[in-house]
């Protein structure tokens, strides 16, 4: 214990921290904890949806819109799904790291540590070799216009050849985050973001090399984080060290990686799955409508990032306290965690709804897109109260490795009320507001499911740990009144 104790504190002082107590997530004041590891995931996320835009633009201005029409439609799709699915992979392994380390359990973080990031090596292989050979037939498949066919194919399948880096940077910096550590992940997004428009502007604008040019800037990019990442965690971390000659899969540590990391993965994917068919319906109101939808979800992508923020950090404080046992801190993290979400994502809340309407002028300056737009904002706006909660729950659900029900309850939301709600009652009345209103009742209707059985597995919880307490005193009972026998007899 004490060797673990000097290893974190050299950590703590190589992260520019002062001392174990006032740092690790394990010890210390919640609130504050919390908010240190919330703000550089969240300036992450933001940095990457800035990229990715800039990226988008330059393609758009200096190639033409067939090209920004391949970047941004069936390509940004396939590969957005890809990238999500994976990523939910991803935090499983992160979970289970994050409860080795609050464990203390050297053994089982390095061995973690290996699988996943052999594992992550060994599917960007498969997605590699597959995506290259399927590109054509899936795009085919989504029906891609045959003037943007050419161009997507190029895009994607150099995209899949280099898929390798971007799966790699994304489980190293999950990695990363589990073991407290959320600083150097934003820097090498930096880092990547800064590289990535400017090779965009030489290779695009400069050596004029099209679409190729703008995929081939994305991989070498992705290619430098993923070599910063690699670099750090063969350096920089005492208590977990990377060596390639241990690169190998513990069945059984991939076994739960993989049990926490399939339902997040396929509950990532059915959101792709149900935002296509909600955009196919928005398509069917007319130009004017999609064009406000489509602005609607620039601005809604500021409250989702620092949300979906809030949850990952939960889930990572959650997962090591899980491991070192302390349930209190558990519990207490999810309360703080929703309480600082609240005040987050409410200032938002309160900024989107009051000044949406010049924001949208950034965007357009048809005043019927505006209206619509809106209109659309202020309707579901106030239905992210139950979203934030239901964001909360589900990151400390995760965090003790339960994801199980609370999947099959998000996809209950999503498959037997939000779909059946779009699919069917919109065509039937065919007014924007009967869309709309599916995403508080599915938030709703999820949480009435959610929210009981959140307090049954605390319940649960604390009558094992008062169990396992009470039969750890007995057994010391039992021991002092053998001792007091013995020397009884001997006496």
């Amino acid at each position: 214990a004490m060797d673990w104790q000097k290893i974190q504190v050299r950590e703590e002082k190589n992260l520019g921290k002062k001392t174990i107590e006032e740092n690790t997530i394990t010890e210390g004041i919640i609130w504050k904890q919390l908010l240190i590891f919330f703000f550089p995931i969240m300036l992450g996320t933001l940095i990457q949806q800035l990229y990715t835009t800039v990226d988008t633009i330059i393609v758009g201005r200096f190639v033409g819109k067939a090209a920004l029409a391949s970047v941004g439609g069936p390509a940004a799709v396939l590969s957005t799904i890809v990238v999500t699915f994976f990523n939910g992979l991803a935090n499983g392994a992160a979970v289970v790291i994050a409860q080795y380390y609050g464990a203390k359990d050297k053994g089982r973080l390095h061995t973690g540590l290996h699988t996943a990031y052999l594992f992550s090596i060994v599917v960007s292989l498969v997605i590699s070799v597959v995506g290259a050979v399927l590109t054509p037939w899936l795009l085919k498949i989504m029906n891609t216009p045959q003037d943007m066919m050419a161009s997507s194919t190029t895009y994607l399948r150099i995209y899949f050849m280099g898929i390798l880096f971007t799966l790699v940077y994304n489980m190293g910096a999950a990695i990363m985050r589990a073991v407290g550590d959320s600083k150097r992940p934003l820097l090498y997004l930096v880092v990547c973001c800064v590289l990535n428009i400017g090779l965009d502007i030489f290779m695009v604008v400069i050596l004029k090399m099209g679409i190729a040019g703008a995929a081939l800037a994305t991989v070498f990019s992705q290619c430098v984080s993923a070599f910063l990442v690699t670099w750090s965690l063969t350096k920089d971390y005492d208590s977990m060290k990377l060596q390639f000659r241990e690169l190998r899969m513990e069945a059984s540590v991939l076994k739960r990686e993989l049990k926490i990391g399939i339902p997040g993965a396929l509950q990532a994917c059915a959101y792709g799955v149900t935002n296509v068919v909600i955009q196919a319906s928005i398509n069917s109101f007319g130009t004017d409508t999609a064009a406000g939808w489509a602005a609607y979800g620039k601005l809604d992508l500021i409250f989702w990032t620092v949300s979906s923020a809030l949850g990952a950090a939960v889930t990572t404080f959650v997962g090591q306290n899980y491991g070192a046992g302390k349930w209190d801190r558990v519990y207490k993290s999810i309360r703080v965690n929703i309480g600082i979400s609240y005040v987050f994502t409410g200032m938002i809340i309160f900024t989107l709804y009051a000044f949406c309407e010049p924001m949208y002028h950034m965007f357009t300056t048809d005043p019927k897109v505006i209206d619509i737009g809106v209109y659309m904002l202020r309707f579901l706006i106030p239905s992210y109260l139950l979203s934030i909660l239901l964001e909360n729950l589900d990151g400390g659900l995760r965090g003790v490795g339960d994801v199980l029900w609370p999947t099959i309850f998000t996809f209950g939301g999503l498959f037997l009320i939000r779909l059946p709600w779009v699919m069917i009652l919109t065509p039937i009345y065919h007014k924007v507001e009967i869309l709309l209103i599916s995403y508080p009742i599915a938030w709703g209707g999820t949480l009435l499911f959610v929210i009981p059985y959140y307090f049954w597995k605390k319940k649960k919880c604390f009558n094992k740990i008062c169990s396992e307490n009470k039969a750890k005193f007995m057994d010391f009972c039992e021991i002092i009144l053998k001792s007091q026998k013995i020397l009884y007899n001997k006496q």
